[in-house]
């Protein structure tokens, strides 16, 4: 029985090393940055930027950019924006007001970037993650 056990663990083990080496060469082509400053206004409006690139097969679900500030402890959300997989580079927005928690100050924060991508096929949408960035980030005073 311990036999049987090894060898389909060798045959899983395979299966998913080929399987990795057969991922298409449009997943290796999905990048996202996170611009190193931002901007918090005086309502506590913060704003984050970047760029991405993404290609990912018609009707495969939603992509989307999701961002995220830490200041110490704390992680807030900031927004999220529709992504156009085209294969060319785009730019991406996400603005947010922290609800909740310690306001968001000008300072120093970290940002968390993901390129979200919504798999429908299961019936139920599932996030896959195909790009991420996280970095320090400077927050400046927005110009109100």
């Amino acid at each position: 029985m311990r036999v049987r056990l090894a060898a389909a663990g060798a045959v899983v083990a395979a299966g998913v090393l080929l399987g990795a080496a057969c991922v298409p060469a449009a997943a290796a082509s999905n990048t996202l940055s996170a611009d190193e400053t931002g901007t918090v206004s005086t309502d506590g409006t913060v704003t984050l930027s970047g760029t991405y690139r993404c290609s990912v097969p018609a009707g495969s679900g939603p992509v989307f950019v999701a961002s995220t500030v830490r200041t110490g402890d704390e992680g807030h959300g900031i927004g999220g924006t529709s992504a156009r997989c085209d294969g060319a580079e785009h730019t991406w927005v996400n603005q947010g007001r922290v609800s909740g928690g310690t306001p968001v100050a000008p300072g120093s924060a970290k940002v968390e970037a993901t390129l979200v991508q919504l798999n429908t096929r299961s019936g139920l949408p599932l996030p896959a993650i195909l790009a991420a960035d996280w970095h320090a980030v400077d927050l400046r005073p927005a110009k109100d």
